[in-house]
């Protein structure tokens, strides 16, 4: 009896707050209508209400936005702290050694992080004509001699180490070989499953509003739905200015809100290149 007393207040209620444009409010914070509310009522709130802005269709996340031309390698080494010299001469040889026998795979940079997990290498390799050449390469890795010694002594030095094979968002550009002498900071984001089209969305906009720009990527084998993106700075303080001043543009809120969402976890690495890289 209770049960049938209390849906018809139920209703009541229901009927009282349909008729008082509750439901007009409702439609403004769902995913789909927030943008045909008044402009002018948009809050900061809003705004982060508003994830998806395109429609993903059917096709693979890597076609709708990678540069098609090649497949990337992050490969990250957790060194001994007293053996990060003896590791850096055995990468080089290394380095060499794979360029020299597989002329469409190519290191792309070396660093060295500075803060974040300290003694830690990353090294990114392009495989210029995609998985074909990435898996020649990770054959030759496990039947040259020469190279299987070299990973077998580097990898005494290490006390961890992690890959991904990666595709690079093609708004970024080409990733180019640069001598700056300054400091690089990777900025990794761990991603909600099925929302990488939105975040190359806000980013292939957000990009425009940063001038120093060094790379991007995204993961396609190893950890998925993690994002990279490398960044050039003089020092710390050119790195507060640069990021103070795009708070400063605007628009540039609505690229953080459309993309924070979107987000499980965030981590950043301060870099330098290594002697050897091509980007330092």
């Amino acid at each position: 009896m209770s049960t049938l007393k209390f849906i018809p207040k139920a209703n009541l209620l229901f009927n009282k707050l349909r008729n008082q444009n509750f439901t007009n409010a409702s439609r403004c914070i769902s995913t789909s209508l927030v943008n045909n509310c008044d402009a002018d009522k948009k809050t900061w709130f809003s705004k982060f209400l508003t994830v998806r802005n395109i429609e993903a269709g059917t096709e693979a996340h890597s076609k709708l936005l990678a540069d098609p031309d090649a497949i990337y390698e992050l490969q990250v080494h957790d060194v001994q702290p007293d053996k990060m010299e003896q590791y850096l001469k055995i990468c080089e040889s290394k380095v060499n050694e794979l360029q020299g026998k597989e002329k469409n795979t190519e290191l792309v940079a070396s660093f060295r992080v500075e803060i974040g997990n300290q003694d830690q290498c990353v090294n990114i390799w392009r495989y210029k004509n995609g998985y074909p050449t990435a898996t020649k390469a990770h054959e030759l890795l496990k039947s040259d001699k020469t190279l299987i010694n070299l990973t077998s002594d580097e990898a005494k030095l290490l006390r961890k180490r992690e890959n991904q094979l990666m595709a690079a968002f093609g708004f970024w550009g080409k990733t180019e070989p640069a001598v700056r002498n300054c400091n690089y900071e990777m900025r990794t984001y761990i991603l909600k499953p099925g929302t990488m089209i939105e975040w190359g969305n806000n980013w292939a906009r957000g990009i425009h509003y940063r001038q120093n720009k060094v790379a991007g990527y995204f993961s396609q084998l190893g950890q998925l739905y993690i994002a990279h993106h490398i960044w050039h700075y003089d020092d710390l303080q050119a790195r507060k200015d640069v990021r103070e001043s795009a708070w400063r543009k605007s628009g540039w809120d609505e690229i953080v809100a459309g993309t924070v969402p979107l987000i499980r976890e965030m981590r950043s690495k301060w870099m330098v290149g290594n002697s050897f890289s091509p980007i330092r």
